[in-house]
């Protein structure tokens, strides 16, 4: 019996377990707030609001305020500098570095060694029961290893063994030896901050392993992909590494990439994995190779509330547990978690699909959307529209940022497109008619607004220089790691920038 099987068998029980999130979704998610509020009870936050006497999700909903990261900052910056029992028990050693806020350059999300156990690494760990007991059963995924991305870490303040970085870093500096043993590249490649260099040195670690597996996001696992075949002169990756079966992706949307990775790998063995697991928590996996809608995970140490999107920003929204939720709506999504964030808004935007189980899809940002003239403009409607045009024109789109362009010299409104090709369309304008009438397609918003031109004129695109969004990233210290482009905005702020050195 080889070792995939023997691990697949040992992950059985755990499938019996997801399969009851079907029909008991609440208790579940009752339960996890129990155990979340027994826990941090004794911390300063704990105390303040009384989780000793908290016994229901509806005392806890009129107790605790609605948080985001500015209204945690300050605690956060204490057990930054070594407090301890704050927002959640004991010393915090790890913060996650994500992107920042109005006020600051970038936001630390804590992560506990409790939150490491239960959310981060149980994510993982469910995303190979669910492959090889649903995905592909026939797997021989530990015959060989994982090429793992990840970012890179620094000291924490002056904590002693405290560090601060990209989550990624922070799960690879913390694996088992059992994961160790089964990925690729080194633990000091792995963490280079330099990603231009990282690349190139994965790619000569990789290269004579026996990969099965890919974990990262798309847009970086591309750029080592193409190191690869550069450095191995082959035309796929089948070529290099004939026993590759999965690739485990997450952070950005797939379906930009779907395409390209299709053609630089087109084993018939191949399966892709979408995940959802952010600096905040894990939170989603594909666990059905019918649907790409993400299962939502609830027994991890998470739990769960949502805002209707129209109700966002409002004095007093709506705030819904998971079992209150509607099919096709969009919500903005609220956690509670070992990690000391309490009913946190995360910024993502979801849709569900099912209710039984709970699958959905993320469907954006509450920042990330352009609803300059009402058109409600969502970054999967982007996606999808995206797709459709590159398979009427044959082109491939690398990165992309779009915004509203509120009134040109000749009054006219619209909205701009900056996009980097892959491999450009024929004749662009034929590109931005697809993209406009797809988006009609998928967007009744967009489509009542673009109505015999009287609101919205047709898109406009911009053609951006290879490398363009790279260069952006790395002027801002975002190169690598888990860093993303913004795909939508409702302003210009980040298109103008990024324009500004596409016409240097």
């Amino acid at each position: 019996m080889n070792i995939t099987s023997i691990v697949k068998r040992f992950m059985k029980h755990r499938i019996r377990s997801i399969e009851q999130y079907a029909d008991h979704a609440e208790d579940i998610q009752r339960g996890v707030l129990r155990r979340l509020l027994h826990s941090a009870e004794h911390t300063e936050y704990g105390r303040k609001y009384g989780f000793s006497d908290i016994r229901l999700y509806e005392s806890f909903a009129q107790r605790v305020p609605l948080n985001d990261y500015e209204t945690l900052k300050e605690y956060i910056d204490r057990m930054r500098h070594g407090e301890a029992d704050v927002l959640w028990k004991g010393h915090t050693l790890w913060y996650a570095k994500s992107s920042g806020t109005t006020n600051d350059k970038s936001k630390f999300i804590p992560v506990t060694q409790r939150g490491l156990k239960h959310i981060h690494y149980a994510g993982g760990t469910d995303c190979v029961a669910l492959y090889l007991h649903k995905h592909n059963p026939k797997s021989r995924l530990f015959d060989g290893k994982a090429l793992i991305l990840g970012g890179s870490h620094q000291p924490n303040c002056s904590f002693p063994e405290s560090l601060v970085g990209d989550l990624s870093a922070i799960l690879i500096e913390n694996v088992s030896r059992f994961v160790n043993h089964f990925r690729v590249p080194s633990k000091e490649t792995a963490l280079l901050s330099d990603f231009e260099q990282k690349r190139l040195r994965i790619a000569d670690e990789a290269i004579p392993q026996r990969v099965t597996n890919l974990s990262g996001v798309p847009s970086w696992m591309m750029s080592v992909i193409h190191s690869v075949l550069d450095k191995t002169g082959k035309t796929d990756l089948s070529q290099v590494w004939p026993d590759l079966e999965v690739f485990f992706h997450g952070g950005v949307a797939f379906n930009p990439y779907r395409e390209q990775y299709q053609r630089l790998i087109p084993s018939p063995n191949m399966h892709y994995v979408e995940t959802y697991n952010a600096s905040e928590g894990f939170f989603g996996i594909q666990d059905d190779p019918s649907t790409t809608a993400m299962l939502l995970m609830i027994d991890y140490d998470v739990f769960y509330e949502f805002i209707p999107l129209e109700e966002v920003g409002t004095e007093n929204p709506q705030i819904l547990p998971l079992w209150k939720v509607e099919t096709d709506r969009n919500y903005a999504m609220v956690i509670t978690t070992s990690c000391g964030l309490w009913r946190y808004q995360v910024g993502d935007t979801v849709r569900f699909e099912s209710t039984k189980p709970y699958r959905f899809r993320i469907t954006g940002r509450t920042k990330s959307f352009i609803n300059a003239f009402g058109e409600e403009l969502m970054v999967d409607n982007a996606e999808q529209g995206l797709q459709e045009a590159c398979r009427i024109t044959g082109a491939e789109v690398e990165e992309y940022t779009a915004a509203p362009v509120f009134m040109d010299s000749d009054g006219h409104c619209r909205h701009q497109w900056l996009i980097e090709f892959r491999r450009e369309p024929q004749d662009i304008e034929a590109f931005a008619d697809a993209l406009d009438k797809a988006l009609q397609g998928v967007n009744s918003d967009y489509e009542a607004k673009r109505y015999k031109d009287l609101t919205l004129q047709r898109l406009e695109i911009v053609k951006a220089r290879q490398g363009l969004f790279n260069k952006w990233l790395k002027s801002r210290g975002k190169l690598g790691g888990q860093h993303k482009v913004p795909r939508l905005a409702n302003n210009r702020d980040i298109i103008e920038q990024i324009l500004a050195l596409n016409n240097e």
